[in-house]
């Protein structure tokens, strides 16, 4: 009997700035996932319906649609409301974590992230969801 290959795991990326995307996805391309890019709240919910990623790595302050207002499309949506969102935020001052977790994410991950050990946060994440 065949084995059936699994699927790569789908991640979404969103911030609105390129070089913080870029070192996201140069870190994480080498684990077995597909990336997925969105540069605005718009572009994340439509790239979320499109994609139905199984993370999203969420910054919040966003073009268009903040981060908080995507969380609280996607978590009343039944369709999407299980995946998991991390925020990847420069946002780090004293309860913005706390505000982020309260908003609906998932985790929070302080920008500059630290790219030794971001990987393994992130598959620390996707674990979670298992």
């Amino acid at each position: 009997m065949k084995k059936h290959a699994v699927p790569p795991l789908k991640i979404l990326v969103v911030d609105d700035n390129q070089d913080s995307r870029e070192l996201v996805i140069k870190i994480l391309q080498k684990e077995a996932v597909q990336l997925f890019e969105a540069i605005d709240g718009e572009d994340a919910l439509e790239k979320v319906k499109q994609t139905c990623p199984d993370l999203i790595l969420l910054d919040i302050p966003l073009p268009k649609i903040n981060g908080y207002e995507v969380i609280r499309r996607l978590k009343i949506n039944n369709e999407f409301s299980s995946i998991p969102i991390i925020a990847l935020t420069a946002h780090a001052m004293k309860g913005d974590k706390e505000k982020a977790i309260a908003a609906g994410c998932d985790g929070y991950i302080s920008k500059p992230i630290d790219i030794h050990d971001f990987s393994d946060r992130i598959a620390s994440f996707l674990q979670q969801k298992d």
